[in-house]
């Protein structure tokens, strides 16, 4: 590739670095799998065709597993469309495959849309998985492929920050 001027350059890394892959595959079957909720509260909205749950939320699809203070699921056509996950910092956990380390993450908001297979966190969100971590204020994971996006493309200013510890030498 030809080097036109810095901003392409530093573009160019920061783009390849945004979508580095965590891992190669999820479990495949966690896109096929129910969503079940849990929680202490529990109301919904005919008319929005919203559903909203609060306290010690616990959402599953799969080995997909999510926890936060307050989820708001937006249905289209009798089916869960989008979930928002809000208040302290959501969690969550996948396991990519058998026996590999599980995929964490968190952030204060997080929007899961199950037909895309995608979950996005934003402000002050985190990834990790073993030796790797992705920080940023928007990040993009897809469920399925388990491969992160991370940073705004619409601005400079904010930046993406990647850790990539060695692995631990064998004794």
């Amino acid at each position: 590739m030809k080097k036109n001027n810095n901003s392409a350059s530093k573009y160019s890394c920061g783009l390849l670095l945004s979508f580095m892959c965590v891992n190669s595959w999820a479990l495949s079957t966690d896109a096929d799998k129910p969503i079940t909720i849990d929680s202490n509260t529990a109301s919904y909205d005919d008319k929005t065709g919203t559903s909203i749950y609060t306290g010690n939320v616990v959402s599953i699809q799969g080995s997909i597993k999510v926890n936060s203070d307050k989820l708001t699921v937006y249905f289209v056509n009798g089916e869960a469309n989008k979930l928002v996950f809000t208040g302290r910092k959501a969690k969550f956990k996948q396991t990519p495959n058998e026996g590999e380390e599980d995929i964490t993450g968190e952030a204060l908001i997080g929007e899961f849309y199950p037909k895309k297979n995608l979950l996005v966190l934003m402000n002050e969100s985190t990834i990790w998985q073993g030796n790797t971590t992705y920080s940023s204020n928007y990040i993009e994971y897809d469920i399925k492929t388990a491969l992160v996006k991370a940073g705004e493309k619409s601005s400079d200013s904010k930046r993406v920050h990647v850790i990539l510890k060695p692995k631990p030498a064998k004794q």
